[in-house]
């Protein structure tokens, strides 16, 4: 504010009338060094954190990640069902290509938030690479080969692996109040999926694959935002290329028949929205990584399912059962709970 001030001073003042023409170099000379100023104020990595924490916090962020989570779920299965789309990695390559070519036109036009001015090493971008793709991409395998309630019974295992690797790692301790309250979430989950739970061995070998690189990854992306002040596009317009390169060579794990596949509009259109939303879904990830935490995230993330399973019952008449309904509220109760114990803590 100080130097919009001094800005406007420059052109308002009424000094400026009494001095001759030969005076005015030196205020020039200092509005553009002032303008200079802001501009590179503006535009610094502080700056662009300080921008992305104000208008998306971490209510916000939550909220965002929650609805675009629940409709890409939906709308993945059904790619991969109904439209016949059966190549879970490809469709997650096609995912990961049009989130790059959406940050290219950011960076284009200079939208895309700067890079703070500590970079990544080598090694830390294909560490990152690497996991998330490895995280995202057995993620759609899962979703191809479980039902939608065994996949999200696997994620109950994600929150004990994070707190006991966020301990090893940063030594980082958890209250014995959130350990409740976390325990009370993962049982209403299991109870609230145990009617949807459909087993197959080649899928459920897939899930367990694939829980140790997505506790990995969440605490990965929110360790770096959080510690070395990246912003989410920031870091997902450097990590993108790198996990593009991992998933391509993934791509065998994909059933035969991929150049056979018969490209309709609908189809073609289908996958396209998918894409988008995968791109949205992966910035609101990492928004909710960088305002609060990989565990907040996977409790999100049973809050999710509980969602679908209580606005199918509600909205459209499903009936899970009551023990299902049942163990959705004894989830949520517990999600409060963590809820309230958290912003207590914020308040002390």
């Amino acid at each position: 504010m100080r130097r919009i001030n001094q800005i406007l001073g420059l052109f308002f003042s009424k000094d400026v009338r009494k001095q001759n023409p030969n005076d005015f170099a030196k205020p020039g000379r200092d509005l553009e060094n002032n303008q200079a100023s802001l501009f590179e104020k503006l535009h610094s990595f502080e700056s662009a954190k300080h921008e992305q924490q104000r208008i998306c916090g971490p209510l916000a962020a939550l909220t965002f990640n929650l609805v675009v989570a629940v409709g890409i779920i939906f709308l993945n299965k059904w790619v991969l069902e109904n439209v016949g789309f059966r190549f879970p990695v490809c469709l997650t390559v096609i995912h990961y290509a049009v989130s790059w070519a959406l940050m290219a036109s950011l960076k284009f036009f200079s939208i895309l938030p700067v890079s703070p001015s500590s970079e990544l090493a080598p090694l830390s971008l294909f560490t990152f690479g690497f996991v998330n793709s490895v995280s995202t991409g057995l993620a759609n395998v899962s979703l191809k080969y479980n039902s939608v309630g065994f996949y999200q019974m696997a994620k109950i295992a994600i929150t004990p692996l994070i707190v006991l690797a966020e301990f090893i790692w940063y030594k980082k301790r958890i209250a014995f109040s959130k350990v409740v309250a976390l325990a009370v979430v993962s049982v209403g989950v299991a109870v609230a999926t145990v009617t949807d739970l459909q087993f197959i061995f080649f899928g459920a070998c897939v899930a367990l694959a694939w829980i140790i690189p997505s506790a990995v990854n969440k605490i990965l992306w929110s360790n770096v935002q959080q510690q070395q002040k990246w912003t989410a596009l920031a870091l997902m317009w450097k990590t993108t290329p790198i996990t593009l390169v991992f998933l391509v060579f993934m791509i065998p794990v994909d059933p035969p028949g991929l150049l056979a596949f018969h490209w309709s509009f609908s189809s073609t259109s289908a996958i396209l929205v998918s894409a988008f939303l995968g791109f949205l879904l992966q910035w609101s990830s990492a928004l909710t990584l960088g305002a609060t935490s990989a565990i907040s995230s996977v409790v999100l993330g049973q809050f999710k399912t509980c969602v679908i399973l209580l606005g199918n019952f509600y909205l459209f008449g499903s009936d899970p059962g009551s023990t299902s309904i049942f163990g959705a509220f004894i989830a949520i109760g517990g999600m409060s709970f963590y809820t309230y114990l958290n912003i207590r803590a914020m308040k002390r």
